[in-house]
């Protein structure tokens, strides 16, 4: 009997011996394949491009693939920022190495309990090496993966880079990866700018994302467990009862999700420009900050400007559009620009650029480039001409002849050209575009930027009164 327990016994230690043989010989092989660690610091990380007004505060638009992301070293992260997050998803990440034995025990009951993986027990570094080198599957080999990856990971850097690490890579739903890109999505503001209710919130969206989104239907589950992430804070010592409270309290206003888009027609043309210059994959992830020379006060007051002016239009001729553009006059920079009555209203095609795209008549605001053309030729200001009744018959038929009017019905006489084209008057201009010659004041339009007047055959002296078409 003793003689076969003993040989039972050898034979259990043999397998046993093997069965650790071929564990540490499998984890060996793993740690072999898996990528170095300190390519986290290497990889390149999309990153949004951002397009901001003249001042460089206001966001216009952030321009990006999958992944929405604005990077942020962790000193411009908030101590309170940090502190819910390490409350709810790792309290002991200071503390302990890789990974959590007690976590891990724990998870491993519940799962055993369910015949399932249906907890994890992972730590912030394992999560950050998941979501920096693996895939989401839940299967032991991934789970062995992570934890020899997040030894690596502790060996390699501190806990305050891995923090930074994980701030800037996690994913918060609605294409946000980062903190930071997740504050302006939520809350249109830097996460330097969120208060505690604010910041609880988005430390209760990596557990589940999806489910958790504040444009999603779950939002009283979202608010369950912001509640639980403050009680977290609470027991780990970072917050009080009082503070607690007043974030509870706090009422918060989230972003609606079609926001995220200022000055969307402006915005579009600075797109198209990078796109063009350098390629759409690399405006997508390389993270340019784009300073435009829009002022976003004025851009909001051109935008009521042009509501209320499309509300007129239709009020008198049933138009159900309008458009802008303000330029400074001595650099040529667009500081406004509204394209449309609203981006947004397809039915009235709300996305097409009128300010950039279309192409109208011009009226009277083409009579200075037809004076710089005579001034070009030797006119001065003081040269005069007459307001008078006058036919230019121009086709050698004097029944076609061309008879313009001034737009009072009045003759003024003899003006210097300062005067007539101060005073806009129609009679003068078309007599100095007579004097001047067609070709010559394309020619000098163009050299002034117009450059939709190309069709020479189509215009005749009605040109200087708006009779051909530019874009605005």
């Amino acid at each position: 009997m003793l003689k076969r327990f003993k040989k039972i016994l050898f034979i259990l230690v043999i397998f046993g011996f093997l069965g650790i043989l071929a564990g540490v010989t499998f984890i060996f092989y793993i740690w072999q394949t898996l990528p170095p660690p300190t390519l986290i610091e290497e990889r390149r990380v999309a990153e949004s491009t951002k397009i901001y007004d003249r001042t460089g505060e206001i966001l216009l638009y952030e321009i990006h693939g999958e992944e929405r992301r604005t990077i942020i070293p962790l000193a411009e992260i908030p101590e309170i920022v940090r502190r819910a997050t390490i409350a709810v998803e790792d309290a002991g990440f200071y503390d302990h190495p890789a990974f959590d034995w007690k976590s891990i025990i724990r998870a491993f009951l519940a799962n055993l309990k369910q015949g399932q993986i249906v907890q994890g027990g992972s730590t912030i570094t394992q999560q950050l090496a998941k979501n920096a080198f693996l895939t989401s599957e839940r299967t032991l080999t991934r789970k062995i993966k992570e934890l020899v990856l997040a030894f690596e990971l502790e060996r390699n850097f501190t806990k305050d880079q891995i923090l930074e690490l994980y701030l800037n890579q996690i994913p918060y739903g609605s294409n946000a990866y980062g903190i930071e890109s997740a504050s302006q999505i939520y809350f249109e503001k830097s996460v330097a700018d969120l208060n505690l209710a604010e910041v609880t919130i988005l430390a209760s969206l990596p557990k589940a994302p999806s489910f958790y989104s504040p444009w999603g239907k779950n939002k009283e589950a979202l608010f369950e467990r912001q509640i639980y992430v403050l009680a977290q804070m609470l027991q780990a010592g970072f917050i009080t009862e009082k503070v607690q409270k007043e974030a509870v309290e706090t009422k918060i206003s989230f972003s609606k999700p079609l926001q995220g888009i200022r000055a969307p027609h402006f915005v579009m043309m600075v797109q198209d420009y990078l796109v063009r210059q350098y390629g759409e994959n690399f405006v997508r992830v390389n993270g340019l900050k784009v300073i435009t020379t829009l002022a976003w006060p004025l851009q909001q007051l051109a935008e009521q400007a042009v509501a209320e002016g499309a509300a007129r239009n239709t009020e008198l001729y049933q138009g159900k559009n309008a458009a802008l553009v303000a330029q400074d006059s001595n650099t040529g920079q667009i500081l406004a620009l509204v394209g449309s009555k609203d981006y947004f209203d397809t039915e009235n095609d709300g996305n097409f650029n009128v300010a950039a795209q279309g192409l109208r008549q011009p009226g009277s605001a083409i009579k200075p480039f037809v004076y710089a053309a005579a001034f070009r030729k030797g006119y001065t200001p003081e040269t005069m001409v007459f307001d008078l009744a006058t036919e230019f018959d121009t086709t050698g038929q004097p029944e076609k002849s061309y008879k313009p009017v001034n737009y009072d019905g009045e003759f003024r006489g003899p003006l210097t050209l300062r005067k007539a084209l101060g005073q806009s008057v129609n009679v003068p201009a078309v007599k100095v575009l007579y004097l001047v010659g067609l070709d010559e004041a394309l020619r000098t339009a163009r050299d002034f930027g117009l450059s939709t007047l190309r069709e020479r055959s189509r215009y005749g002296l009605s040109l200087v009164l708006g009779g051909g078409e530019v874009k605005l």
